[in-house]
């Protein structure tokens, strides 16, 4: 290689899992990240270097196929509300329909229950209904 050329610069896990959040989740991811900032910078790095900036952006399956399978987990857990908001946002984001979501939620009654469906659902009631309020243009039936 020629001294005056160089190699392009290759993305960090850092760089490309920020590009991913910001891709993905938009203003609520970085909420998340800014609500660790006095308690943990470094867990956020984690998070921006392992699930977005190593998994989420793998090839083999969309990031509205990866939405999908997130909101069906964190529903299925039950105990992962605040993040399960946040995905629903990112479903949102990614192209998923409300009706989409909707179905995946009613789908967890079979695997994980009512009470986890019904959780799921109230969530994305609320969530559906913030998006309204900040995007009275895009409202959506």
């Amino acid at each position: 290689m020629a001294p005056h050329q160089q190699t392009p610069k290759t993305e960090t896990r850092l760089e490309r899992g920020r590009r991913a959040l910001e891709a993905i989740d938009g203003q609520a991811g970085q909420k998340v990240i800014d609500a660790l900032a006095d308690i943990s910078p470094d867990f956020a790095n984690y998070l921006f270097e392992f699930p977005f900036g190593d998994i989420y952006t793998r090839p083999g399956l969309s990031l509205r196929d990866r939405e999908i399978a997130t909101i069906a987990a964190l529903a299925a857990l039950g105990t992962a509300q605040p993040q399960l908001k946040v995905h629903i946002e990112a479903g949102l984001n990614v192209g998923l329909s409300r009706d989409e979501m909707t179905e995946i939620l009613i789908q967890m009654a079979v695997y994980a229950g009512f009470p986890a469906a019904l959780n799921g659902l109230f969530a994305a009631k609320e969530v559906f209904a913030s998006h309204d309020d900040q995007n009275p243009q895009e409202k959506i039936a």
